[in-house]
């Protein structure tokens, strides 16, 4: 069977920015029978994400994280549904996700690397079980209720950076339901910032290319910053740890803006940033969502239940064909996404 796939054409360099020309789709085949255990999955939807961004360097920084191989499949998180099986506890016709799910639009996969899903946990929304109801949504989630210390009550602020984007535009909502008072957003747009007070519920919202961070955040919350959820890093983030309360704490989600720097995870902080965060007892432990498996299906059911009361909005930014991979990917690294950045690879989901 002739299938198409998107391979690692060329990498950007460890200070390099990203580009279309970057990935590469082809024609590949596939075998005709499956072996003991294996199932072939037509490929429904496929997602970008950040972290990928370290996948095209040689040496990603992690040991959690195995690097792209040039002229070979690129790889993520996936949703497909079972076209044929050979694995005893899949069924043709069961929908199927993974986080190694490969850039193809049909493959033959190891049953046990692959987790069923319930489409009723998301009212049919497929896509949904890699953003909200998947692991962005268990990264804001366990990271929020991990690393925030939120207590209901106590009058506390919540920053998020990145607040438009798949883990920020939920973990400003999560922050208000676990008991935040206050949750202001930093993004790069007017209309992201009207997307965040209009319809997700932060407070307030901060445009970081218009006129003075620190003077808007000041203005945001003036009673200081107690939980900073930081999908950014560099200036942006210097900025909000200097207005950060005694013994608050920050949630080390991402630092998209040192991805494309060949510089340590987490970045180390400016020494006068980081005298700051050792005078006021400001936490900031990295944080790896792949540590709380324990915490996963917990975590699903609670973000399906918030989405079904209307508790939780989703917000997708939604690209269409395998061709489009490197597009999607380069607009979700500069900000061309609201929400979660998909790409959509086969819109039926029947046999």
């Amino acid at each position: 069977m002739i299938i198409q796939r998107v391979v690692l054409n060329s990498r950007p360099g460890k200070n390099g920015n990203p580009v279309v020309e970057n990935f590469r789709v082809e024609e590949f085949s596939l075998p005709d029978a499956l072996n003991e255990g294996q199932v072939q999955v037509r490929t429904l939807y496929l997602s970008v994400d950040p972290y990928m961004r370290c996948k095209m360097n040689e040496d990603t920084g992690t040991d959690y994280l195995a690097p792209w191989q040039l002229a070979q499949v690129a790889d993520g998180g996936g949703i497909g549904i079972v076209e044929e099986s050979k694995h005893q506890k899949l069924a043709k016709g069961d929908f199927v996700t993974s986080f190694y799910w490969p850039w193809q639009t049909k493959a033959i996969l190891d049953g046990n690397g692959l987790e069923k899903v319930d489409p009723q946990l998301v009212d049919g929304h497929l896509s949904y079980f890699l953003g909200a109801i998947g692991m962005p949504g268990l990264t804001s989630l366990i990271g929020v209720q991990e690393k925030g210390h939120i207590s209901a009550g106590s009058n506390q602020t919540m920053v998020v950076s990145g607040a438009a984007g798949a883990c920020g535009s939920l973990a400003g909502q999560i922050g208000h339901l676990l008991g935040c008072s206050r949750v202001v957003g930093i993004c790069g747009t007017q209309e992201k910032c009207l997307f965040l007070t209009s319809e997700l519920g932060f407070d307030a919202a901060v445009n970081y290319k218009t006129g003075n961070v620190a003077e808007q955040l000041r203005e945001a919350c003036p009673g200081g910053v107690d939980v900073y959820f930081d999908n950014v890093g560099g200036d942006i983030s210097n900025t909000v740890i200097s207005q950060m309360n005694e013994n608050s704490h920050i949630i080390l989600c991402g630092q998209i803006s040192q991805y494309n720097k060949d510089v340590p995870y987490p970045p180390p902080l400016p020494p006068a940033v980081e005298a700051i965060r050792k005078e006021r007892n400001i936490t900031r432990e990295r944080f790896t969502v792949l540590n709380y498996k324990d915490k996963f299906e917990p975590g699903i059911l609670q973000l399906s239940q918030w989405f079904k009361e209307g508790k939780l909005k989703i917000k997708e930014t939604v690209a269409k064909g395998l061709e489009n991979m490197g597009v999607a990917f380069q607009s979700m690294m500069t900000g061309g996404n609201v929400g979660k950045q998909i790409v959509c690879i086969s819109e039926d989901s029947s046999l």
